[in-house]
Parts: structure tokens; C-alpha cells; sequence
């Protein structure tokens, strides 16, 4: 394989980190230019929408939000240490075994070979921004892979370095554009932006890491990642934001006082969500971010049956639209997380510190309170998923044995494709059912699109014809095909003497029709 490599500082790669220096520069001085104007543009597209009903400002609001997530983008790739969060120890052979449920819909057709050692180890950095850099590498492998293909991921130290390695067996990438990896807006995908790479690039330069990529045309992709590891008794801290606060205030008015920065904390701390959200609230109508708030108020609050009765909702509503539950998992999980946060700092800038008592106490409220929402949310989702397939059984039964009315006495029953014992008894079933109930007097069995039957599935059609006759209704077989005819005479079954034989369906409308 061809490769590139980017390191950190190495006279090797300095093309390409002052290249991407720059950019990162223009990008800063463009956000700044740029992102007022659209910002103030937005707000009073909004106030017009509150007064005209008009569809081109919804498209033009969705492309003013484009234009600012791409702003934000760059911003981000521009200067990465800007970004609020703390540095803390991560073990990344965990951080991938969460994003692969990340990918569970895609498993059908790309096969996650994991050879783990050394798990582990742990480095120091910002977790948010490397748990979205191995995402964003883990993405841009499956969408490599236009079929089936296998990832390979592999984790394991060397050398005081936590190496991660993923490839894939996917298109690859030419030579000569092996060195514009990493490049904003430069992509070898139809629908790509580049900013993933440039984002992965960015990460694993501020964290001074090592990362090198190997690829050959048609043949796959492989990045390899070292990062140095770090001393695993270091202390993580806590996170102290800076959040609105006065005197009297209780936990539920502290939150109601810092809802956006709430959200956007969320906002933070899922990356791997983050891009889904719109997504989600454009398929299924429904507001992680709303529903967060709503939710995090009912635990704090000790709203127990409200909160119940929409987990219940919630899991309806995933189930209907099939979102990834892996993506709801990780959702709440990170709501759990964000809100000790605000519980941290409410207690901080209360003055008063609560006891271990009164601690241990909060802690066993609001973490059962928040694996009760989970428990009702994935019971309602099951519940709802159960019924939707037995219904889309119900919906194949009909299928498997479509009769259909020609008058309120006579029905057809067309028989397409090939006859088990599973469809058999299902057709069996429905037949003598739909004769009790709707007491026709003839069925006209038309067998043209069967091309073959077993000696078993001749039994059962003629034990059929049996118990049809046994009800008063006459059966009428049309389209049998030489073959079938041949197996019949074979087996030494007979049910001509029950049975009026057409050679065609239209023949034997033709003749009842006449007839009447």
C-alpha cells in the first residue's frame, strides 16, 4: 500500500501542518466575517416566520443553519484547544467498543474483525474530540466498502504508545491524493465535505500524536494511530462551568435559569450523536434536545408517574420510526452525565456543601429514577416493535393466501411461487376460516404460477378439497401445469370427482359468468 504520514513535530509532515495551520487561519478569519451577518439574517428570518406561513423561509432557515454548522465547523478545525473541555484519562479500546453499536445497521453487510491487547491502557486528552475523531474513522471505512467488505481494528501498546489501527477493505485512495487528505472540503466521496478527515487531522495533531495511512486502489485503507500513553493514577477532575446563579435559587429554578447552556453542554459532550440530531427530528418529529430538559425536570422534580408515561412515548415513537437505539443509549447516558455536572456546580456556587448522607441519598434518587425512564422507554419499544411484526406476519399470511371476491359467493385464490409445508398449513387455515365466515359457495384455485409440488404438499391439497367440500363449497382448479399433473397421476391421487378442472383462469370466469 501507498501511505502518508502525519506527525507531530517531524520534518516529514511540516507541508502538511502548516498547510492545514493556514486553512485554519482563513477558516477563523471567515467565521468571523461571516457568522454575525448570518446569525442576525436567521433571527429575523425567524421573526417573519412567525407571520407569514411561507415555505422558502423554512428552506432558507435550513440553509442559513447549514451554513453556520459548516462555520462552526471550521471554527473548530481551526483551533481545537479552544474548545472547553477538560482533558481527563480515556481508555480508547472502550471509547471503540461503544462507537461499533454505533454502526449495528450496517453489520449485515460490513464484518468488524477486533484484535484488542493491552486494553487497558489509557492516554490523556479531551475525550469528546478523540471519541469523534475514531468515529468519523470508523464511518469513513464503512462508506469505503460500497458491499460487503470487513473492517479490521486492532488495539494494542508499543513503545510507551496506545497504537489503534483501522482498515478497511474497501475502494482505497490513489497516491497522488493521499497527501490532500486532511484538507477541508477536499473529498473522495460524491456527498463528502472532507471536514471528518480534517477533523481527525486536527484531533490527533493537538493531542501529539502520530498518525499514518496506508492506501492502495481497490484494495483498502488503513490509518494507524499512536498516542502516547499516559499514567493511569492521574485524577480526573470535575468540570466547573460557568453557569447563572442566585442567592434562594433551588436545583429546579437553576436549571430552568441555564436551559441553553444545559443544551448546549449536551450539545458538547455527545459528539457522536450530535450529528444525528436533526436527522432524527426530521424522521421521527422528535426534539432530543427539548426531550432532554423535559426529562432531566422530571427526575429532579420526583415526577415519577409523568416521567413513566413519556418513556412509554419515547419508546413508541423510536420503535415506529426505527431509529438506532444505540444512539438513544448513549444519548441518556450522556443526559446522566451532563446533569451531575449541573448538580456539581449548583452545590459549588450554593456555598453549602451537602453531606455524604444527603449525597449518597441524591445519588440513588436520580440514577434510579433515570434507569426506570430506560427500563419503561426500551419495554414500550419492544412492546410496539412485537406488535408491529406480528402484524406484518399477519399482513405476509394474507399475502401467502390472497382470496379474493369475484361476487358475494365466489372467490379466486391465486397460488404463486413455490408450496412448503409452513405455507400449506397457513392456507389451509385461512381457506376453511373464510368459507365458515363468509359462506362463499365456490373457490376457483388458480395454480398457473406453481410450477412445481411435493407428494406431501399434494396430500395437503387434496385433504383440502376434502374439507372444503365437507363446508358445501365447490372448488374449481384452473392453470395446472403439465408437470404438476404428471405427479398428481404418479402418487395415485385423485380428486377430479370433487374438483371442476379449467385450463385458465379467465376460461373458468368465463363459463361461471355465462353460466349466470
Amino acid at each position: 500500500m501507498t501511505s502518508k504520514e502525519i506527525k507531530h513535530p517531524t520534518e516529514t509532515n511540516d507541508f502538511h501542518l502548516n498547510q492545514l495551520a493556514a486553512v485554519g487561519q482563513i477558516a477563523a478569519g471567515i467565521a468571523h466575517e461571516v457568522k454575525n451577518p448570518l446569525t442576525a439574517v436567521k433571527g429575523f428570518l425567524q421573526l417573519l416566520k412567525e407571520e407569514h406561513n411561507e415555505g422558502y423561509l423554512n428552506i432558507a432557515q435550513a440553509e442559513l443553519n447549514n451554513a453556520l454548522s459548516t462555520i462552526e465547523g471550521l471554527l473548530h478545525v481551526s483551533k481545537p484547544d479552544l474548545d472547553d473541555e477538560p482533558y481527563q484519562l480515556i481508555k480508547p479500546a472502550a471509547e471503540l467498543e461503544g462507537l461499533f453499536t454505533l454502526f449495528q445497521d450496517q453489520l449485515y453487510r460490513v464484518s468488524i474483525q477486533r484484535n484488542f491487547r493491552d486494553v487497558n491502557a489509557m492516554v490523556y486528552g479531551k475525550k469528546n474530540q478523540i471519541k469523534k475523531a475514531l468515529f468519523n474513522l470508523l464511518k469513513n471505512a464503512f462508506e469505503a466498502i460500497p458491499e460487503k467488505g470487513t473492517i479490521t481494528v486492532e488495539h494494542y501498546v508499543e513503545e510507551e504508545n496506545v497504537v489503534i489501527s483501522i482498515e478497511d477493505t474497501g475502494i482505497g485512495i490513489p497516491k497522488d491524493k493521499l497527501r490532500m487528505l486532511g484538507t477541508p472540503f477536499y473529498t473522495t466521496k460524491a456527498e463528502g465535505t472532507g471536514m471528518g478527515l480534517t477533523q481527525v487531522f486536527s484531533v490527533f495533531k493537538s493531542h501529539n500524536a502520530i498518525v499514518n495511512v496506508e492506501s492502495s486502489e481497490n484494495q483498502g485503507t488503513k490509518f494507524i494511530i499512536k498516542i502516547h500513553m499516559d499514567d493511569p493514577n492521574k485524577i480526573i477532575g470535575v468540570n466547573v462551568l460557568d453557569l447563572e446563579f442566585l442567592e434562594g435559587y433551588d436545583f429546579t429554578v437553576f436549571l430552568k435559569e441555564n436551559k441553553s447552556k444545559f443544551e448546549n453542554r449536551l450539545l458538547h459532550e455527545a459528539v457522536t450523536v450530535k450529528d444525528k440530531i436533526d436527522d432524527i427530528l426530521r424522521v421521527g418529529n422528535i426534539d432530543l434536545l427539548s426531550n432532554a430538559y423535559k426529562l432531566v425536570l422530571y427526575v429532579v422534580e420526583g415526577r415519577e408517574h409523568e416521567m413513566i408515561s413519556f418513556a412509554k412515548q419515547e419508546g413508541i415513537a423510536w420503535a415506529k420510526y426505527s431509529l438506532t437505539l444505540a444512539f438513544k443509549l448513549e444519548w441518556i447516558q450522556t443526559v446522566r452525565r451532563v446533569l451531575w455536572d449541573f448538580l456539581y456546580n449548583f452545590d459549588r456556587l450554593n456555598g453549602t456543601a451537602i453531606n455524604r448522607e444527603e449525597f449518597y441519598k441524591l445519588e440513588k434518587k436520580i440514577n434510579n429514577h433515570v434507569d426506570q425512564f430506560l427500563n419503561h422507554f426500551f419495554v414500550s419499544y419492544s412492546d410496539y416493535k412485537d406488535r408491529l411484526i406480528q402484524s406484518q406476519r399477519e399482513l405476509v399470511e394474507d399475502l401467502f393466501v390472497p382470496i379474493i371476491p369475484v361476487t358475494p359467493s365466489v372467490c379466486i385464490l391465486p397460488l404463486i411461487g413455490k408450496m412448503d409445508e409452513y405455507r400449506m398449513e397457513t392456507l389451509e387455515d385461512k381457506v376453511l376460516s373464510h368459507i365458515g365466515s363468509s359462506r362463499i359457495d365456490t373457490l376457483i384455485i388458480d395454480l398457473s404460477g406453481v410450477l412445481h409440488m411435493e407428494l406431501p404438499i399434494l396430500k395437503h391439497i387434496t385433504n383440502l378439497i376434502n374439507g372444503m367440500s365437507m363446508m358445501g363449497c365447490k372448488t374449481v382448479v384452473t392453470g395446472l401445469r403439465p408437470e404438476i399433473v404428471k405427479q398428481i397421476i404418479r402418487s395415485g391421487l385423485s380428486f377430479e370427482e370433487r374438483v371442476i378442472a379449467k385450463a385458465t383462469l379467465e376460461q373458468a370466469l368465463d363459463d361461471f359468468f355465462n353460466r349466470k
